[in-house]
């Protein structure tokens, strides 16, 4: 059996709490359990901060898009927000010794470790959008 669902969010911070809530509701209708729900939880609210905050800059006349999918293999997530868009290749390594103090690449650290697969991609409207996939 396949779920689906998908979500429009403002681009404002406190659509963060409202992607982590949707997305615990989804987890929880596709039958996943509590700990896997913390991992995409956590995965959830970094791409979402940064979809706001990083692609649209806080712009409120953009959004974030999000889609939802689970089947009885996985459960996979897309976040697009409608950005210039970035070379995830150019975000520093927050795990270089050098990079230690800086604020720059945490949240895809935190993505890749929540999560068993992230890709970046440009969408050809403009923006990025992150997906992400959780094996149950």
């Amino acid at each position: 059996m396949e779920l689906k669902r998908e979500i429009v969010l403002d681009s404002q911070l406190e659509s963060v709490e409202k992607a982590a809530a949707a997305a615990d509701a989804f987890v929880s209708d596709a039958g996943f359990d509590a700990e896997f729900g913390y991992s995409v939880d956590m995965a959830v609210r970094e791409s979402v901060a940064n979809a706001i905050k990083h692609g649209n800059k806080l712009d409120a006349a953009k959004n974030v898009e999000m889609k939802f999918s689970a089947d009885d293999e996985a459960l996979t997530i897309s976040v697009r927000d409608h950005g210039d868009g970035f070379a995830v290749e150019d975000i520093p390594d927050p795990t270089n010794p050098e990079n230690l103090l800086k604020v720059n690449g945490r949240g895809i650290l935190f993505m890749n470790s929540f999560m068993d697969e992230v890709n970046w991609a440009r969408h050809e409207d403009g923006g990025m959008i992150v997906s992400m996939k959780k094996r149950r």
